[in-house]
């Protein structure tokens, strides 16, 4: 029995001796002590937990390489090793916190992200085709944002005091050439694509990344669907046209093809005109689009579009009898764009692709026959490499193609330019924490007819605060000048703009307040002598700037089914550019601009009933009767549009819409003759709108194994 205890004595003392005691005290990257986190022997059951704190004790028969984990919510594990041999041990731990992209704070200034999984939705395209007055056009809803300006008489995208042709436009990442359609001198045009090929968007007032170029106020970047839901026929009979769209959806691809068609005439002839048509605007398109998975992580989608149409009008000229100068269009348009991603291992991914634009224009002026073709073919490789959840860098090259040539037929001239571009760009991003996060990079790029090397530098910074987060951006920006004017001086070089943004943003409870200010700085803007059709003596000493704010309040949650935004942008812009001498206030840069749009949807009719309210102080313009340049200013501009959408059916819906209902005369500027009269003044026309009002009605029907499918689903 003396033997027994001895033994079992001694057997104590070993099992005793091999226990080992992990002690020590788990903080953040502060000093700070964190309490509750877990502490463990990994593969085993031998744990403890952290105090108040962050003191922590466990007690561990392993012996020998083991691994010690401390995991926290919030924090990231860390595992380390330790060698376990019976003696007491100290062991201190210092926790940093995991960057959650779902919680983390994101960079706002100068964006506005309009995606399916972006927290700050702004427009999807579901917004997009019901918001009022927009009809369906991608800009025209833009256009209800802050920090964009209503120019009336063209239709196209100007942002914070900067010219339409200074906003870029991409697809996929790929860049579109000509992405309006074409029209005459003060008859507005619209987007050629349609918004139902967009799962979102990314709008760019400015600051923005160095991923994009060759625009000095703003990019717009647009994501195509990738797999829709189903496959559906999508009927369209419109008051202006229609068109018809097959979607044939399999497991791992999809092929979408549509054809429409619009012609204004039979609409024209119902609804006095203001504008002199011989010739109601008419057109055509077709799009093909692809869509094929690609291994498990990778995607690759083909798009295609091309259409064809023309115009005729009598556009009257100042000082002048009769109907005026005859304008013939007749456009051609082509864009293709084949574009992929795909998830590499160890944190890599890669994205790119090539995109074709071609427009040409046939146009006659009175009996003066003229040719304008302009091409860009832009190439795309980007890779990112994620070295931890809190670094990573993105790197790209691109190629640039563009071509333009002009011609006048009977006189058998001709004039022409090829550039080509190739651009570098590098991007980190790194998230000090959950509540700090920096992008720095660098685009650099050179031109083979410029002969010009550039450089341009971004950064942008965001600080996540308890309620809101805060933002600033700055960067430089640099585009070569329009090609109908390079095509006259090949060497012209790099206009310029400098940004500096700062950005308050808040979104909580479907609710959404951003506030944000900004000043950019202009330099080596063209100048030249003479008309804008006939410029001479070109050169790069033109200057600006523009400094402003705006505020953007959006509320799905106050009133029941009602979802409405308000906007409003204050822009103090001058320039000197273009044939004026001094800095003035751009006629495309009203001072003042706001928005209302608001959404009510009404179950018991199936309804939803929408109106908008777009509103400025009015355009500048310049008039030759008085001294000095862009004396003077318009009356307010203010269009106030309702709509209507019903879905009799599940399938089908009703739509109808009409802008300015309330029929206001909206004068976007005065046409001054070119010589005084006999009195030595210079008479003076208009530029107004087509005409006081545009009414549509649509129908839109589904053709699905599924009934209860429409237009709005993929949406």
């Amino acid at each position: 029995m003396k033997t027994f205890f001895t033994s079992l004595f001694i057997l104590s003392g070993i099992l005793a001796t091999a226990q080992t005691r992990i002690s020590g005290k788990i903080v953040d990257q502060k000093g700070i002590s964190v309490p509750g986190a877990n502490v463990y022997i990994k593969g085993t059951y031998d744990g403890a937990s952290s105090d108040l704190e962050g003191n922590f004790v466990l007690s561990t028969d392993e012996t020998g390489k083991q691994f010690l984990v401390v995991q926290s919510i919030g924090y990231k594990a860390s595992e380390n090793s330790v060698v376990l041999e019976g003696q007491p041990i100290v062991f201190d731990v210092k926790l940093f916190e995991s960057i959650n992209l779902l919680t983390a704070v994101t960079i706002t200034a100068g964006a506005m992200e309009a995606s399916d999984k972006s927290r700050a939705v702004v427009l999807k395209p579901l917004d997009i085709v019901t918001t009022s007055g927009a009809m369906g056009d991608i800009t025209a809803a833009f256009l209800t944002l802050p920090g964009t300006s209503t120019v009336g008489n063209d239709g196209r995208l100007f942002v914070r005091g900067g010219d339409a042709s200074e906003t870029s436009i991409f697809i996929d990442g790929l860049q579109v050439g000509n992405a309006f359609g074409s029209t005459a001198s003060n008859v507005p045009t619209r987007t050629r694509f349609s918004p139902n090929l967009f799962k979102g968007s990314f709008f760019s007032t400015g600051g923005y990344s160095a991923e994009f170029g060759q625009a000095l106020s703003s990019a717009l970047s647009l994501n195509t669907l990738d797999l829709p839901l189903r496959s559906q026929g999508d009927l369209s009979i419109m008051s202006v046209g229609g068109g018809y769209t097959q979607t044939l959806v399999g497991k791992n691809n999809a092929l979408t093809a549509s054809a429409n068609y619009f012609n204004l005439s039979p609409y024209q002839g119902l609804v006095k005109q203001k504008f002199d048509w011989e010739k109601s605007p008419s057109g055509w398109d077709t799009e093909i689009s692809l869509k094929q998975k690609w291994g498990k992580t990778g995607f690759i989608k083909g798009y295609f579009h091309t259409e064809g149409g023309g115009m005729t009008i009598w556009q009257k000229v100042a000082g002048q009898v009769g109907r005026g100068q005859r304008v013939e269009l007749k456009n051609n348009y082509s864009y293709g764009n084949l574009s992929f991603r795909q998830a590499g291992k160890r944190d890599w991914f890669f994205s790119g692709g090539v995109a074709f634009s071609h427009n040409r224009d046939a146009i006659s002026l009175d009996q003066t026959p003229v040719r304008q073709i302009t091409q860009l073919v832009h190439s795309k490789l980007v890779a990112v490499k994620g070295f931890n959840p809190q670094f990573s860098v993105k790197n790209g090259l691109e190629w640039y193609v563009k071509s333009y040539s002009e011609a006048l037929l009977n006189e058998n001239k001709k004039r022409s330019l090829t550039d080509n571009q190739l651009n570098h760009f590098i991007e980190a991003s790194y998230y000090f924490n959950n509540r700090l996060v920096a992008v720095a990079g660098l685009r650099s790029g050179y031109s083979t007819l410029a002969k010009q090397y550039w450089f341009t530098p971004r950064f942008s910074i965001a600080y996540k605060m308890n309620q809101g987060q805060l933002s600033f951006a700055a960067g430089k920006f640099k585009q070569l000048p329009d090609e109908k004017l390079r095509v006259l001086q090949n060497n012209l070089q790099n206009t310029e703009a400098t940004h500096y943004i700062l950005n308050y943003f808040l979104a909580n409870n479907n609710r959404t307040f951003r506030a944000e200010s900004f000043y950019k700085v202009y330099n080596n803007l063209v100048t030249y002598n003479g008309s804008t059709l006939e410029p001479v003596n070109l050169q790069e000493n033109g200057s600006g700037y523009a400094r402003g704010f705006d505020v953007f309040y959006r509320d799905k949650k106050t009133f029941r089914n009602t979802d409405f935004w308000i906007t409003y942008s204050f822009v103090d812009s001058e320039r000197k550019y273009a044939a004026y001498e001094t800095r003035v206030q751009p006629s495309f840069a009203p001072k003042h601009n706001g928005s209302v749009v608001v959404k009510h949807f009404v179950s018991a009719l199936k309804s939803q009933l929408g109106s908008s309210w777009s509103w400025n102080s009015g355009y500048p313009f310049n008039d030759p009767n008085i001294p000095g340049e862009m004396q003077r200013k318009t009356k307010m501009y203010s269009d106030l549009s309702v709509s209507w959408s019903y879905l009799p059916r599940p399938n089908v819906i009703l739509h109808a819409a009409c802008s300015n209902v309330l029929g206001r005369s909206n004068v976007f500027g005065y046409k001054y003759a070119s010589q005084p009269d006999e009195s030595g003044a210079f008479s003076s026309l208009p530029v107004g709108q087509g005409a006081k009002r545009f009414a549509f009605i649509g129908v839109f029907i589904t053709f699905s194994k599924d009934k209860s499918a429409n237009q709005l689903n993929n949406l």
